[in-house]
């Protein structure tokens, strides 16, 4: 058991908590190989090289006809056809002189022709075909000019999009190792809470946070489990997170990490392993917590939905992405005109739901008008995060950081 340095009004700044969290990253899942089609999402743990040329062979960049470029005169002229060349053809005869044949788009040229004209630029008249004047080389795919044989491909780390899995495909790769997904166990705290489709008494509301956390964190390539709701109590908090980390790798809990008296995560935290940090400069979020339950890492979020949302993207997603062997973790923002001005500073940081609209021709960063820590409705309208730094002010104009969710969410 331990207790952090964590008491008192001092709000630990937002990158050095992740800088904390990204830190204290654990052991990093094993290695499987998965089928290439199961691949999407998945973090690749071992580096490719490529194993031929990409383009394995010269070949043509479209429909045409090839040739040398010396054969043809300066101004153009006519030559005879030698045959035709479609794609998945070998072309082991050579090309000979004086002559041109018709190929198609990512057929392999003949020995011989160095050169392509489109056939649009053509004509074929009783067995040749007229071409307009041709530089060497024009529009000729050269074996290796993509990707030399050996040449590093993608790096262990990468998480693996529509693109890498179409690379891999062209290489031939049908099984490729990656991480195993990480497992996490979701809990959700408050004795106010029932599940869509339960009726509500006086003072209770539905758990959004069940849903919109556990779409977040599949969407990251996560493996979810998610829990019974946990009573506001210390003993059931305590069984809860203590059978959650026998079973799971990491565990995420929404609610119960604030100040109030019905507030027991910290403690049971405490008593089952440690707290490392809680409460941050960040607003909506300031109670987030990060501690260890039984030598698994515990991410505290807080219960109001948009604050749960907000620091699950900004500070949760990097150290989740690293965990399961992400490289390049931090989503990068954009820096844009405001539309809209921040006269008060703040001691927090401010993440703030916004998207992009268009004023006088200029694309702006727009606020949505509810900022509230437990309001999702502003969440769904916005397209980002307008991101205001500690004491900082803006006027209408001014640049601001702007995280768009499409960097977020995946």
């Amino acid at each position: 058991m331990s207790a952090c340095g964590c008491t008192g009004n001092n709000l630990r700044p937002v990158d050095e908590a992740i800088e904390e969290l990204l830190g204290r990253i654990p052991a990093l899942p094993p290695v499987e190989r998965v089928a290439l089609g199961d691949a999407l999402g998945r973090v690749l743990a071992e580096p490719l090289r490529a194993p031929f040329a990409v383009p394995a062979w010269d070949n043509s960049a479209m429909d045409g006809y090839a040739l040398r470029a010396a054969d043809l005169p300066a101004g153009g002229g006519s030559l005879p056809l030698a045959g035709r060349i479609p794609a998945g053809d070998g072309a082991q005869q050579v090309l000979a002189a004086g002559h041109a044949v018709r190929i198609f788009t990512g057929a392999p040229l003949p020995p011989g022709a160095d050169s392509v004209v489109a056939q649009e630029q053509c004509r074929v008249e009783e067995g040749r075909v007229w071409l307009p004047a041709v530089s060497g080389g024009e529009h000729v795919r050269r074996c290796g000019e993509e990707l030399a044989a050996g040449a590093p491909v993608l790096a262990a780390g990468q998480r693996l999009r529509a693109q890498e899995l179409g690379l891999l495909a062209s290489f031939g790769v049908a099984r490729v190792a990656v991480y195993r997904r990480l497992r996490v166990g979701l809990l959700s705290s408050g004795n106010e809470l029932r599940e869509p489709g339960e009726p509500l008494q006086p003072g209770q509301i539905y758990n959004a946070n069940r849903y919109s956390l556990a779409a977040l964190l599949t969407g990251l390539g996560l493996e979810v489990h998610d829990y019974e709701i946990m009573a506001d109590e210390l003993a059931a908090s305590r069984d809860a997170l203590s059978l959650a980390a026998s079973e799971w790798d990491l565990l995420i809990t929404s609610g119960g990490v604030s100040v109030g008296e019905e507030d027991h995560l910290k403690q049971a935290i405490r008593e089952l392993g440690q707290l490392h940090l809680w409460r941050l400069a960040i607003q909506p979020g300031k109670p987030l917590a990060f501690g260890e339950v039984g030598g698994k890492p515990w991410l505290g979020l807080p219960g109001n939905p948009a604050a749960a949302l907000i620091t699950a993207l900004v500070v949760a997603r990097p150290f989740l992405l690293r965990a399961q062997g992400c490289r390049e973790v931090m989503a990068q923002p954009l820096r844009l005109p405001a539309g809209f001005a921040w006269p008060r500073a703040n001691p927090r940081r401010q993440y703030l739901r916004a998207r992009l609209e268009q004023h006088g021709g200029q694309q702006r960063v727009c606020l949505h008008p509810q900022q509230g820590s437990a309001m999702l409705a502003s969440a769904c309208w916005a397209d980002g995060l307008a991101v205001v730094e500690v004491g900082q002010t803006l006027a209408p104009g001014e640049a601001v950081d702007y995280l768009p969710f499409s960097a977020l969410l995946g």
